[in-house]
């Protein structure tokens, strides 16, 4: 009984964090992981994708509620994102992701320090591109950050808020409302494949979502209360700690 009040606590966290900037599975997962350490690691992962998405959607329903969706872009970036996160999810059966654990520590270095440094990044709502061009870089985004997504997925929320920013000239709580609708469509799209395969824990994962729903409300009137530079400074943090996270594992792995 304990154990199941630790993940609801874990998984109102996630929701909470996951509504503002993205990197609610920083919470979840490892809590997950170390409460069933006997259960099958992709249980694990589609029982938190299973709380996921009702989290995610949650926050995608309060932003939409309240913030005005770029939904040229959001959409072809979310039907994209849907495809290719089912193929990087089969791609990682097929292929090992230790590249890609080592280089993401470097990545994520790279992105905190450019979002650092440009202090007015993500403070204007200033759309960069519009008609074929926007939902054809829509698009692209969708693909990669779907695949990588499917295929390996830390950080996958704070890679969609930095693009949107730094690629459409979103701003950050512009950025946060539609990586949310993208990141409802790879949540989906996982969640089939391991729904087909068997790894569900159906009754955890909906218990963990009422907690998720429970946080990503409270998230989003976080955001939209204290604005973008509320939304930025979440991110960095967020980051931060996705970077001490994938070096350890990486270093654990050398």
């Amino acid at each position: 009984m304990l154990d199941v009040a630790i993940l609801g606590v874990a998984a109102f966290a996630a929701g909470l964090v996951d509504a503002v900037v993205g990197g609610g599975g920083l919470i979840q997962i490892p809590v997950l992981f170390s409460t069933f350490g006997s259960t099958a690691p992709a249980t694990l992962l589609g029982t938190s994708k299973l709380a996921g998405i009702f989290g995610t959607a949650a926050a995608a329903v309060n932003y939409a509620r309240r913030v005005s969706i770029a939904w040229t872009t959001a959409a072809p970036a979310a039907f994209a994102a849907f495809l290719f996160a089912f193929f990087g999810a089969y791609t990682v059966t097929k292929i090992p992701a230790d590249f890609m654990r080592t280089l993401l520590p470097f990545v994520l270095i790279a992105v905190a320090v450019y979002t650092f440094k440009r202090k007015d990044l993500g403070s204007i709502h200033a759309p960069l591109h519009s008609g074929l061009k926007e939902r054809l870089l829509a698009v692209g985004i969708g693909a990669c950050i779907g695949f990588y997504d499917g295929f390996f997925g830390p950080g996958t929320g704070s890679f969609l808020v930095f693009l949107f920013v730094r690629l459409f000239g979103f701003d950050f709580l512009g950025a946060s409302a539609v990586a949310k609708v993208v990141n409802v469509a790879c949540n989906l799209s996982a969640l089939m494949w391991f729904g087909y395969s068997g790894h569900l824990l159906w009754q955890l994962g909906l218990m963990m979502a009422v907690c998720q729903v429970a946080g990503s409300l409270i998230g989003t009137k976080l955001a939209m209360r204290h604005g973008s530079g509320f939304v930025r400074r979440v991110f960095l943090v967020v980051v931060t700690i996705l970077i001490v996270k994938t070096s350890w594992d990486a270093w654990q792995r050398w």
